[in-house]
């Protein structure tokens, strides 16, 4: 069951927790200075209002203030789970004027005709996009991942085509802006040993204490891991399993749940936190803020580092096909500021990357910039987004600095050839 919310209002108190569940809002405040000067003046007095939905890793209360303080513009938000994301921005294509969804969702959505691509010369950090979004790669050594990697849905070769290019052009799909490498959660209190490898949520030890996330095509990703790992299998593409690797893949899971490993398989933020804080999972997959909620509440939790490297996911703005006119100017601009920094920060200190990590620096601390990004121990108190203190000096981030980790990825998450067939066959193990 899906929980959509939109609303208009200031909602006073609100917990990022909850607001990562339920949605965010649109706020009518006076409009701001602004970043872009001359803009915020033009947008208030022509009473744009752009509808934009997505998950709810990304669809804050606070972006939307602080777009109307420096934009002029309002912006309605929804937030929902990734599939019933993939579905809205599909069927119900005139609901939305931007698509705030994830890459391998881009897949699904894009050769529908619903999203149009943007030109490059119209994004004013186009040229500051972190390299894995345009070739794949962090660094020119690095190895492509597997999976539904951002670049290679991230390109068209002209404004009317419905499939993807193979290599950079100037019409973007979308302007990505938050990313994660993600891994398993641990209670180091609870598991007793060293964790170092995805197979470790197989050990006995653990029965009916594990748990993995109940999204078909991310959950399927972290099942790859866990089985490449164990030595079960050696997959071609673990993002593009034939029908075969699939079979193997489900009716090893089947077993595994028939077995008791399994306590429970989470498809919300909260869910995982609170399966997490109160012990009754030692060891699952999780999202590093999720990790950082845990911890929050005084419990041990450690986003773990594993030697066959993270499972990763990106996602970005996209502009619905009907926007023309002052609207898509409007929509631009939005984009413009949204990767201008601000937001770039804001992300960066939730424990998820921006996409223009040059903009977002600008708007943290040395010392914040050291530990989320540089890997190194906090001077200070590092605080979130919302002035609570997330760590204590001396801290430093599970996983290191930003290119050991994004530099970690085996696979992005992914739609498959066979998906219609690999989604029939994981709701069988989900009901088995």
């Amino acid at each position: 069951m899906t929980t959509e919310k939109t609303t208009t209002n200031t909602e006073a108190g609100i917990s990022r927790r909850s607001l990562l569940k339920t949605g965010a809002a649109a706020i009518g405040a006076a409009a701001g200075s602004g970043l872009i000067t001359g803009f915020p003046t033009i947008w208030a007095q022509s009473n744009i209002t752009l509808r934009q939905f997505g998950t709810g890793v990304s669809n804050l209360n606070d972006i939307a203030e602080k777009c109307k303080a420096d934009l002029g513009i309002t912006l309605e938000m929804t937030a929902t789970d990734s599939d019933a994301a993939a579905q809205r921005a599909v069927t119900q294509p005139d609901s939305y004027d931007i698509a705030d969804i994830e890459y391998w969702i881009l897949k699904k959505v894009y050769p529908t005709g619903v999203i149009q691509p943007m030109e490059t010369k119209k994004l004013k950090y186009y040229d500051q996009v972190v390299p894995l979004f345009k070739t794949g790669k962090l660094k020119a050594d690095s190895v492509i991942a597997q999976g539904t990697a951002p670049h290679t849905v991230g390109y068209v070769e002209a404004k009317d085509a419905k499939t993807f290019a193979k290599s950079e052009t100037e019409f973007f799909t979308m302007m990505p802006t938050i990313y994660n490498a993600d891994t398993l959660g641990i209670r180091p209190d609870l598991v007793g040993r060293d964790i170092t490898s995805w197979a470790d949520i197989l050990d006995p030890a653990f029965k009916g204490k594990t748990s993995i996330l109940n999204i078909p095509s991310i959950g399927i990703m972290d099942a790859a891991m866990i089985m490449e790992a164990a030595g079960n299998i050696k997959y071609a593409d673990k993002g593009n399993m034939t029908k075969e690797e699939i079979d193997k893949t489900i009716d090893f899971l089947i077993k595994t749940k028939g077995d008791g490993q399994f306590r429970a398989f989470w498809k919300s933020f909260d869910e995982s936190v609170n399966l997490m804080a109160s012990g009754e999972v030692v060891i699952q997959s999780m999202w590093s803020p999720a990790v950082a909620a845990v911890r929050s509440k005084g419990i041990a939790c450690k986003f773990q580092p594993l030697k066959e490297g993270y499972r990763s996911w990106g996602g970005g703005l996209g502009l619905a096909s009907h926007l023309k006119g002052k609207e898509l100017d409007a929509a631009y601009e939005y984009i413009n500021w949204y990767t201008s920094g601000w937001v770039g920060g804001y992300l960066n200190r939730q424990g998820y990357y921006s996409a223009c990590m040059d903009t977002a620096k600008k708007f943290m601390s040395e010392d914040e910039w050291g530990y989320w990004i540089e890997g190194k121990a906090a001077k200070g108190d590092i605080k979130g987004p919302d002035g609570k203190v997330m760590e204590k000096a001396g801290a430093v981030r599970d996983g290191g600095s930003f290119e050991e980790r994004m530099g970690h990825v085996a696979c992005w998450n992914s739609v498959m050839d066979e998906d219609r067939y690999m989604v029939r066959r994981w709701n069988e193990f989900i009901a088995a």
